[in-house]
């Protein structure tokens, strides 16, 4: 006796059921998916894609003025080719403001991960209390935006009216100036950092949940420590999750505007040109040259981008490595 085929159904009669094929199915159901496509890419072409083309067919072109500048047709715009790119590389105040943004990031973003890591660890224990309180007081300030949080911490620093101020004269102590010289950075760096660290430590502290807990029940057995737990198995655990928040922290500090900008009526140590998107800013709309401007944007754009996938790419590299030791051992 032989039995039917494997794979195949039969009916009444022994004969098999057609299988529905993916091209019988409707041309209005195989286009759904992409008809709820349609408005999130017309957003991205109209407000994304567009206005980066735009800024990038500006970079290349430059206003030519000819006689005095005055009457109908004296101001043309023309192509310019690459001169707003060599211009921009070798601008000194672009480059100050590119040297001033890698000390303020060398400041922020080690103390901003390592405060996330640490809080995050401290809430994954099992002897902390109060922990929900804990996370919204930690992330709230989060939610704070950039602006408010930067006229907040300039009260606070004033020396006339911060109440900090008031208490250092009361007691005797010095009273430094946050908002001149090398304090500045400190300033800068304390609202970046006060105001970033809880979403970082969200991020982490959720990948530390992911963590099956049998992986914590079988260290315990083996008679391993919380210092040790913490260090050698939630940190490698959630080092997929350092990466991404040392990505973004890149690209904020890179971007970095509302901080200087807002602290700078409250103090002379803070020019127009203090970080490299304030120096574009301050051409395309204090000194009128969008040119250029777009130009030092497209630099600003470009270093942004290499910067992140170049570190993304070294800890893929580094990941396969460990990965492949693994295998081998």
């Amino acid at each position: 006796m032989t039995s039917p085929a494997r794979g195949k159904a039969y009916g009444v009669g022994g004969a098999p059921y057609a299988r529905p094929s993916r091209t019988s199915a409707p041309r209005r159901t195989r286009s759904a998916p992409f008809l709820f496509l349609v408005p999130a890419t017309v957003l991205f072409l109209l407000f994304f894609a567009l206005p980066i083309g735009y800024a990038i067919w500006l970079s290349f072109r430059k206003v030519r003025v000819s006689g005095l500048g005055l009457g109908a047709g004296a101001r043309k715009e023309v192509w310019a080719g690459l001169e707003n790119y060599t211009a921009a590389l070798s601008d000194s105040e672009l480059l100050d403001g590119a040297l001033r943004v890698l000390g303020y990031g060398c400041i922020v973003v080690p103390v901003m991960l390592g405060l996330a890591l640490v809080f995050a660890l401290m809430l994954d224990s099992e002897r902390v209390r109060l922990a929900p309180f804990t996370r919204l007081a930690i992330f709230l300030p989060y939610a704070i935006p950039g602006v408010i949080a930067a006229l907040l911490w300039g009260f606070l620093y004033l020396p006339d009216v911060s109440p900090f101020y008031f208490v250092l004269d009361r007691f005797g102590l010095p009273q430094p100036d946050l908002l001149d010289g090398g304090p500045l950075f400190l300033a800068l760096s304390n609202i970046a950092v006060w105001g970033g660290t809880g979403f970082n430590m969200i991020v982490i502290y959720t990948a530390l949940r992911a963590v099956p807990a049998e992986v914590y029940e079988a260290a315990k057995l083996d008679g391993a420590t919380p210092l040790q737990i913490a260090l050698k198995i939630k940190i490698p655990m959630v080092a997929p999750s350092l990466v991404l928040t040392f990505f973004f922290s890149i690209i904020a500090t890179l971007q970095v505007f509302n901080e200087p900008t807002t602290l700078k009526p409250l103090t002379n140590s803070v020019s127009t040109t203090w970080s490299p998107l304030m120096k574009v800013h301050q051409d395309a709309f204090g000194n009128g040259d969008i040119h250029s401007a777009a130009a030092q944007a497209a630099l600003i754009a470009l270093a942004t981008l290499v910067l992140s996938f170049g570190f993304l790419r070294a800890a893929n590299r580094r990941n396969k490595q460990d990965d492949s030791q693994g295998a081998a051992r």
